[in-house]
């Protein structure tokens, strides 16, 4: 039964990441046209010949490779942007699905809200990595959903005490204030505005100690990524870098291994 519900839970984070794919293009600061009148409405077009796209070209994930990475009907190439945003998504899903397997109506509107604040954290992730930018129609909401859940949690289900709210709160607060010293001392070369809002929202959702794991993870994993680059000269060291894919990748490792990682590093020191 478990192994036919991640079936299910699997397609639909495809027919999530497919709809992330029009958010993330429609919120893109060259998307001025639009055949369908501008926004998030309207049917999808390709962004080569604004051709109307058919339900066939929009199957998630198959109809990139059933089309060979082409458009239709101008044959120009699709990003392989669009089959990563919907298989990775669907990943997600799988995980969190597994990580509260669902039996009860509390454990349903849990892995609801994660499942879209994992959705909001991807269109951040690609947003930043395309157009480096996080943008403000998506961080912003996902503070405010995280504040209603908890609101819900302590309504509803008692999940957290008033100390855990407190302890989330400084969490928040602290990691945006780290940010913000970073963009003050940097002038902003080194980080952005957004980047503390984004800081304050990961302090809010995974609260203390896991906001440690995820911001040592974002500056490790950064430090590799950026020495890399600039080894196969693909950077310099006056090079801009999005930030945002670090921060949202340090988050997904505090939220599903978070407890793990900080035992091992308790037990590391103790030999």
């Amino acid at each position: 039964m478990a192994f036919f519900l991640s079936i299910f839970i699997f397609l639909f984070g495809l027919i999530i990441g497919s709809f992330l794919n029009c958010v993330i293009y429609r919120l893109a600061p060259h998307h001025f046209y639009s055949k369908s009148g501008g926004g998030l409405g309207g049917r999808s077009y390709c962004p080569h010949c604004k051709h109307f796209l058919d339900w066939k070209d929009l199957i998630p994930l198959l109809s990139f490779f059933i089309l060979k990475g082409k458009c239709r009907y101008c044959h120009q190439k699709i990003s392989f942007q669009y089959p990563l945003v919907e298989l990775f998504t669907a990943l997600l899903f799988v995980l969190i699905f597994n990580l509260h397997f669902i039996s009860n109506l509390s454990q349903l509107i849990t892995t609801l809200y994660l499942f879209t604040i994992s959705s909001l954290l991807m269109i951040i992730f690609v947003y930043d990595l395309k157009y480096y930018i996080i943008p403000d129609k998506i961080v912003y909401p996902a503070i405010l959903i995280t504040g209603i859940w908890y609101l819900i949690s302590i309504i509803f289900f008692h999940f957290y005490t008033k100390g855990y709210l407190i302890n989330t709160l400084y969490s928040a607060f602290l990691a945006a204030l780290f940010f913000l010293l970073i963009v003050y001392f940097s002038q902003g070369k080194w980080m952005g505005v957004g980047d503390i809002k984004l800081a304050f929202f990961m302090g809010l959702f995974l609260g203390f100690p896991n906001i440690l794991v995820a911001l040592f993870s974002a500056f490790f994993f950064g430090a590799i990524i950026g020495l890399g680059l600039i080894f196969l000269g693909k950077k310099t060291m006056k090079s801009e870098l999005p930030f945002a894919p670090f921060l949202i990748t340090g988050t997904f490792l505090a939220l599903f291994s978070g407890q793990q990682i900080i035992n091992w590093y308790l037990n590391f020191f103790k030999l």
